[in-house]
């Protein structure tokens, strides 16, 4: 199942599937209406003349237009696609091109234009003028002119969408959606009155007494996904216990340990290749099972934002503000523990991503990229409070006031006006309170 969700969502990021499914459509329309004009009598030719009264020569010379626009188009998309991939990369950070390619929009525009362009072609060819051979398929003409005008419809707002998707605030609103979605997705659970649940760990007597053997990876790339089903199942089939030394977002390498295994054997090569086959290694890394992918990502935007050859504090702010919206729905959700146990019996450990992790991956680099400028600290502060009203954990409540702690280091070396220090200590203290 993990391999199918994989397979689709590859699909899903390429500028190629959806516009080869509309082709299919295409060259399937086409062929189901000029069929289709075979069998309707004459009657519609002469009850409508206006609408299907083109001859064989004014067809031709419609289809024609109509197939070569539309390839223009084509053209022109690929064009501003490609502009667009270029100028992202460039003033924010390649890591969101991947997002570029999946937009829906940009997916389906090119399957619009490719789909009529190809139905075009296929009708033009069954038009017949000669004296011997008389057919003109009318419907199919006349739907190919409707089809022109979808696809002059879904350029203009391609267009639009392309001014639109290379928006400072547009993108992050996208990256933030995104990891969102992650974090409900990974961590169901509220974190509740059950503080401690998530920190809970295997008795060490339990671990001291296993011995372990180490399985290697078989490829190298990141981490992308972990079938935790597939693992479970595998562990209890062996009566093993499985160590993954990798961790979603992580990179492995070949024939370097990918996981530990409690065995009352020697690994074999089949064990090995069960076992790489519940661990997805890839050229990149995805937002799917990898909510800390989606915070790097803003955290790219944002370190950009602030380099001496830029110096956007506007965007930088919009980052930390689309941070915090993550973050504090992340305070809401409980982590699960990276011990598994069946039967009563402890099977899988996999350490993921903690909420410290996170935070610190958040705004750690911001922080130190962030001296002397006053709206980023700001900010910074107010974002910690806002974290800090939303969870009650106090381990997490002891990684805001590390945070604070640094941040009261940048402020001192800092070098800001007299009045702008005693405002920023005024909003450190109201923070401190808030942690409190």
């Amino acid at each position: 199942m993990m391999k199918l969700k994989q397979w689709w969502n590859d699909l899903r990021s390429s500028l190629w599937f959806t516009p080869v499914v509309f082709v299919v459509a295409g060259m399937a329309l086409a062929a189901g209406l000029v069929e289709l004009d075979g069998m309707v009598k004459d009657d519609l030719l002469y009850r409508y003349p206006r609408l299907f009264g083109a001859g064989a020569e004014g067809s031709r010379g419609m289809l024609t237009i109509i197939a070569g626009s539309m390839m223009t188009a084509v053209s022109v998309s690929f064009s501003i696609t490609v502009a667009s991939l270029a100028q992202a990369s460039s003033q924010y950070t390649p890591r969101i091109l991947r997002n570029f390619m999946r937009s829906r929009t940009t997916q389906v525009t090119l399957g619009i234009l490719s789909g009529v362009f190809v139905y075009c072609l296929i009708v033009l060819r069954t038009v017949r003028g000669s004296d011997e051979i008389q057919f003109v398929p009318s419907l199919s003409v006349m739907f190919g002119f409707i089809l022109a005008l979808a696809g002059v419809g879904a350029l203009i707002f391609f267009i639009h969408n392309a001014a639109v998707s290379i928006q400072a605030s547009h993108i992050l609103a996208a990256l933030s959606e995104e990891t969102v979605a992650a974090v409900d997705r990974l961590y169901p659970e509220e974190l509740g009155d059950d503080l401690d649940k998530e920190n809970a760990r295997a008795p060490q007597e339990v671990l001291d007494a296993l011995s372990w053997q180490t399985v290697l990876a078989a490829r190298t790339g990141y981490v992308q996904s972990v079938d935790s089903d597939a693992l479970l199942r595998l562990a209890r089939e062996c009566d093993a216990v499985i160590k993954l030394e990798c961790r979603i977002g992580g990179f492995v390498i070949e024939r370097t340990p990918l996981a530990m295994v409690a065995l009352d054997r020697a690994p074999d090569g089949a064990f090995a290749r069960s076992l790489n086959e519940t661990v997805s290694v890839k050229r990149y890394r995805t937002v799917e099972q990898d909510a800390g992918f989606g915070v790097r990502q803003i955290v790219d935007v944002a370190l950009k934002a602030l380099s001496p050859g830029i110096n956007d504090t506007t965007t930088a702010v919009t980052c930390l503000d689309y941070l915090t919206a993550i973050l504090v729905r992340l305070a809401l959700q409980r982590i699960p523990s990276p011990y598994r146990y069946a039967e009563g019996r402890l099977r899988v450990i996999a350490f993921g991503p903690t909420f410290e992790q996170l935070l610190a991956h958040a705004f750690t680099q911001i922080m130190n990229s962030a001296a002397g400028n006053l709206t980023v600290i700001l900010r910074l502060l107010r974002s910690l409070e806002m974290i800090a009203v939303n969870t009650r954990s106090p381990r997490r409540r002891q990684a805001l006031r590390d945070q604070l702690g640094s941040i009261a280091e940048l402020i001192e070396r800092s070098e800001l006006l007299a009045r702008d220090r005693l405002h920023v200590e005024a909003v450190r203290d109201r923070t401190a309170r808030a942690l409190s």
